[in-house]
Order: structure tokens, then C-alpha cells, then sequence
């Protein structure tokens, strides 16, 4: 593959460069890293720095050695989902990556009375919103619920979301084009709580009944200079490695 590589880096930023191209679903599962002298050329460092920053990669269970093979990406390394699919697909314009596919794709208007959405999005309880739901998959397991929450302003700017078909585009360029307003992605946080039955489901988590299955939630809110605009939460399936950060 082909790509330019910053030079004059160290381990942290040799390692971050390859992580970066895996998330992206530029280095697919089964893919080959370059050789330790290819990457010690493009980067302008020693070997020991390409050593340690391979280690790192293969900590995290991104990579991994297959002899004659060298460095090769892992399967399912990495669950993407939520606010880190918007930038993939902004770098690349891929939506899934290897392998990945989403089923049980719902759109629904409800009232709305989680306390934490309704904050979000500065909405009373009981007001109501466009909610969309899919399941992501991996080689067709479950690692992911992907929740997403429209207010009536968003939606009347962006009206497709909701149709009960698959968005061809993201709500948030769709917006931007219609209103001239940039949007803006909140800071993304992580809690873990129990999985509600719903989700055990989707997910196909076979539990005993009124058994507490914890799993891990991403929320993030997204806003233009005015308001909030939509609210996501993805629910990870337990196992799942899922990268936090910017």
C-alpha cells in the first residue's frame, strides 16, 4: 500500500500512524505492514523504534507476526462505531470496514424520557424525537448497538432522518450543506452500565432472566452554534476492544 509517512518520529508516533490506518480500514484484517527497513526509511528511525513500536500495536491486539508473512493486521481488531465512523468515512468515504455489515436497522418517532437524553438535547420529558437503531456486525456476530436521537429542529432540516431507509449521507453534512452552520462533535465519554434486555438481544446474548450483564456505552453529542442536534450512544457486546479517544 502506499501512503506517505511523517519522518523524524518516535515509537508513540510510528505506532499512532499504523493505528490510524487500521481504524480507517486503509489496513484491513489479513493486510501486511511494511517491513521493518521500509518503515525505518519512511520514518527516519532506528530499528529498535520500529521494534517497540510493533510491540505496541501488538499489546493492543492489532497486529501480529506470521514469520515469513511479517506483520499482519488482526482480525476484528477493533470495534468502529459512532463518532470514529464519521471520520473514517470523511478520510476514505468507507462506511464498514472488512468484513463488518449492520442488520436490524429501525427508525421510529417516540417520546422521549431518558433523563440523559433529554438533557443532551434540552428536550422535556416526554417530548418527542426521531430515534434510529442498527446492529453492527463483525463476520455476522453482533459487536455493537448504535443508537441515534433526532430532536424535531434537526429533523426538519434534515428530513430523512426520519424515512425508514439507510442514510445515503451524514445527518451532519446534510445539515451543514441546508443551513450554512458547521457541527460540531462533542466530547465522547464511556461509562458502563447493565444491559437492558433489548439490548441483550440484539446483541444475542444468551443470559439467564434477571441476570446483570454489564457492558460498556459511548454517548456523544453533536451541536451547531446555536443547539444540540442529535445525541448518539453505541452499546458495545462484552469483549468488545473498542478505541477511545479524539
Amino acid at each position: 500500500m502506499a501512503y506517505k509517512a511523517p519522518e523524524g518520529k518516535g515509537y508513540a508516533d510510528v505506532a499512532a500512524h499504523f493505528r490510524t490506518l487500521i481504524k480507517s480500514g486503509e489496513l484491513a484484517p489479513g493486510d501486511s505492514l511494511p517491513s521493518v527497513a521500509e518503515i525505518r526509511d519512511q520514518f527516519g528511525v532506528a530499528a529498535k523504534t520500529v521494534s517497540r513500536a510493533l510491540g505496541v500495536l501488538k499489546s493492543e491486539g492489532l497486529v501480529t507476526s506470521r514469520g515469513a508473512l511479517g506483520t499482519i493486521v488482526e482480525k476484528t481488531p477493533m470495534v468502529i462505531t459512532g463518532a470514529d465512523r464519521l471520520k473514517r468515512m470523511e478520510k476514505n468515504g468507507l462506511r464498514y470496514a472488512p468484513g463488518e455489515t449492520s442488520s436490524g436497522h429501525r427508525v421510529m418517532l417516540r417520546s422521549v424520557h431518558d433523563p440523559e437524553v433529554c438533557k443532551a438535547l434540552d428536550l422535556e420529558p416526554g417530548d418527542e424525537a426521531v430515534i434510529r437503531i442498527r446492529v453492527f456486525r463483525q463476520d455476522d456476530k453482533p459487536t455493537s448497538v448504535g443508537v441515534s436521537v433526532y430532536p424535531p429542529h434537526t429533523t426538519a432540516v434534515v428530513p430523512e432522518l426520519g424515512e425508514d431507509v439507510r442514510m445515503v449521507k451524514q445527518f451532519d453534512k446534510l445539515y451543514t450543506e441546508r443551513t450554512g452552520r458547521e457541527v460540531v462533535k462533542g466530547q465522547r465519554a464511556a461509562h458502563a452500565r447493565q444491559a437492558s434486555q433489548d439490548e441483550l438481544n440484539a446483541l444475542e446474548i444468551d443470559a439467564p432472566p434477571h441476570s446483570a450483564v454489564a457492558v460498556m456505552v459511548t454517548t456523544v453529542t453533536f451541536h451547531d452554534d446555536e443547539r444540540a442536534l442529535g445525541y448518539w450512544e453505541d452499546v458495545y457486546a462484552p469483549g468488545a476492544r473498542v478505541p477511545i479517544g479524539e
